[in-house]
Order: C-alpha cells, then sequence, then structure tokens
C-alpha cells in the first residue's frame, strides 16, 4: 500500500445476474481505473456475462467452486483464509450473506481491514430469532458495514442494536452507469416480433423470492390483447411463474427472455418498465428504469418508495389490479406517459456509479488511516 492506493478484493456468491452483482462489475474496473489493485473472489465461478466484462477489463477472479451449490459450501471457510491477510491484502469487502458469513468466521488475529455492503432493507434470515444472535457477532467482526439507503441502515440498527449506531454504519447510494442507458438505442427485433399496433411491458430482474413477477404476471389478464410482457432474467422462480402464465391464459403473450445482457436495450425497446417486488435495498434495476427514457412504475415497497416516489409511479403491493391500470394509463394518455418519463430520467441522475466509487473510496481511505 502506498499513498492513497490499496489492495482490495471483494467477495461475492457469483455473477450472476442480480443488482450486488451488476453493482461489482460496473464498479470493480473504475477502482482499477483509479490506481487501486482490484481483485475478485467468487463462491461460484460460473462462466457468466458479467464475469466476461470483468475479465475484459483485467480484473483478477479467484473461483472457490463452479455451480449454485457452492454458495454455501462449508468448505469455503477453509479455501478464503490464504487471502485473509493484510500482507496479501488492505482490504477485504464482501457481499451478500454467505461471503459476509464465511470471511467473518474464517478472518483470524492478522486479517486485513473488513468491509461489507448491506443491500436490501430485508432479508428472511431476519424472520429467525434464533439467528439475530449469529448476525450480531457476524456484524461485529466487520470494520464497517455500508448500507445502500437509509432504510436499510435504520433496519440494520433496529436488528443490532444502538450500539452499532457509532458510525460503523454508513450509507453509500449505488450507482449505475447512466450513459449506457440515457445512450441506449431501442432494438427493433424486440417490438417487431409483438406485431404492429402492440406495447411492450419490460420488466428486468432475477427470479428470486424478492421479486414478484406473479403480480404483474396476473395484471396481463386485466390488459387489452395488444399488451406483451417482455420479462428478462433467470432464477428459481422462473419455472412457477411460467406456469402461473399458462393457467392465467396469458403465456401466448408473455416472453420469458432469459438472463439478457442488453439490459438498456431492453428498457429503450418498452413503452413502459416495471419493477414488481415484495422488497428492495437500493435497487439498481429501478434506476436503470427511470434512466431509460420510459415511465417507470415500482411497487410501493421499501427500497422502491424512496427512490421511485415522486418520480415514477408506485402501486399498492401485490395489487394487480391497480398495477395494470397504471400501465394503461402510461401507455395510452401519450401526456402523462411523457410527464413520468421525464421525471424519471431526472431522478435517475442522481445516481451515478461515479459517485459510488467516490464513496467507497473515501471510506477506504478513512479506515487505512486509522488502523495504520
Amino acid at each position: 500500500m502506498s499513498g492513497n492506493r490499496f489492495r482490495i478484493v471483494h467477495i461475492i456468491t457469483s455473477l450472476r445476474f442480480g443488482g450486488a452483482e451488476r453493482l461489482v462489475a460496473d464498479m470493480l474496473p473504475r477502482m482499477r481505473e483509479r490506481g487501486h489493485e482490484v481483485e475478485l473472489i467468487v463462491f461460484d465461478g460460473i462462466r457468466t456475462p458479467f464475469r466476461e466484462q470483468l475479465e475484459q477489463r483485467n480484473i483478477k477472479i479467484h473461483s472457490l467452486g463452479c455451480g449454485t451449490g457452492q454458495m454455501r459450501n462449508p468448505l469455503h471457510l477453509l479455501r478464503l483464509g490464504k487471502y485473509l491477510d493484510r500482507g496479501r491484502f488492505d482490504i477485504v469487502h464482501t457481499h451478500n450473506t454467505p461471503c459476509q458469513l464465511f470471511t467473518a468466521l474464517a478472518a483470524g488475529k492478522n486479517a486485513p481491514i473488513l468491509v461489507t455492503t448491506e443491500h436490501n432493507t430485508f432479508n428472511r434470515r431476519r424472520n429467525w430469532r434464533w439467528y439475530e444472535g449469529i448476525d450480531r457477532r457476524m456484524y461485529r467482526r466487520y470494520d464497517h458495514i455500508i448500507c445502500v439507503g437509509d432504510r436499510t441502515r435504520s433496519n440494520l440498527i433496529r436488528l443490532l442494536g444502538a450500539e452499532f449506531d457509532d458510525g460503523k454504519i454508513s450509507v453509500v447510494r449505488n450507482g449505475i452507469d447512466l450513459r449506457r442507458y440515457t445512450e441506449a438505442a431501442a432494438d427493433t427485433s424486440l417490438r417487431g416480433s409483438a406485431g404492429n399496433g402492440s406495447r411492450t411491458v419490460a420488466m428486468i430482474a432475477a427470479f428470486r423470492e424478492q421479486k414478484d413477477q406473479p403480480t404483474l404476471i396476473r395484471a396481463m389478464q386485466l390488459l387489452p390483447a395488444e399488451y406483451r410482457l417482455l420479462l428478462a432474467g433467470d432464477g428459481v422462480t422462473r419455472e412457477r411463474c411460467e406456469r402461473l402464465a399458462e393457467e392465467l391464459n396469458v403465456a401466448e403473450r408473455v416472453c420469458f427472455a432469459g438472463f439478457r445482457t442488453d439490459a438498456a436495450a431492453i428498457a429503450a425497446s418498452a413503452d413502459t418498465v416495471v419493477l414488481s417486488s415484495h422488497y428492495e435495498g437500493m435497487s439498481l434495476a429501478s434506476i436503470e428504469g427511470m434512466a431509460s427514457g420510459r415511465p417507470f412504475i415500482a411497487s410501493d415497497v421499501e427500497g422502491l418508495r424512496d427512490v421511485v416516489g415522486g418520480a415514477g409511479l408506485l402501486f399498492r403491493h401485490e395489487d394487480h389490479e391497480e398495477l395494470a391500470g397504471l400501465i394503461r394509463r402510461v401507455c395510452e394518455d401519450e401526456a402523462f406517459g411523457s410527464a413520468t418519463a421525464a421525471r424519471c430520467r431526472e431522478r435517475a441522475l442522481q445516481y451515478d456509479i461515479e459517485d459510488t466509487v467516490e464513496g467507497y473510496e473515501r471510506i477506504y481511505a478513512e479506515l487505512v488511516k486509522r488502523n495504520k
């Protein structure tokens, strides 16, 4: 380490589709450009577009295994050991629960500075009363916790207790590569395949329990025949959603596009972009949707309310009837849709990935100075 140039390794479960994964893929090359030595450890080293993106930008990636079963493989406790030495790195930065926990357990007395990012306002393990003690011990092992939003921070302090509210937890908002979305060209093939006069509704999100694609699929029942739904993403709940579309007789109007690397082009090709979710942290998908120049609609839940409210449109959680009405209004009332899109674009400009990188870098510098 010399000056303000640090040796940093980030640890994440995989580089599959998701907000934390997208943040890492966009942020690490920028840190390298600023002169830091940056590497990445992934529990599941399967090849993905995000991984290829990082390799093309010369980010060194260490894979501890391959396949979804590796995301929680306890053997990683042993495999992590050789990386958790201050002689090798100045800072170790984790994302996602397994990485947070395994790193906290594996770190010894000679561990580098430990930092973690809390990406969500809520997670399922917070319903497990027996797990609260484990959470507290895990977070106590970290030198600093970065939360992606104010609500994420307040919820975490409520869980951990007031003693954690001592400067150890700060907020750095996630950001996106704004130019990628504000300058994206529409993919005409996406609209052309739907036929003339059609209207396209897009949702770009992983198929996880956190997301709520079923409410959007149910809304399709209430929309006219010229409306089609494009669901970009993949994951464990996709098959369930495909069955729901069949049961509701809307399967012919719902396209399951799978994992796509052209999210910006998909958003630019849609008449409106929707994010239906049960909860979020600092949702990159919502910022990307608002930056696309299309009217954006989202669930009125934590992690979306604060980001979208006053710019895009919010519908009551799991209320497919209200969602269908908002979709029709932004698509069929041109003035209303254009005004909504303009507000969304203006709001998205507040979330630049460069600001996120600077926030992380500032925290790193303060921690290193404090630990000299």
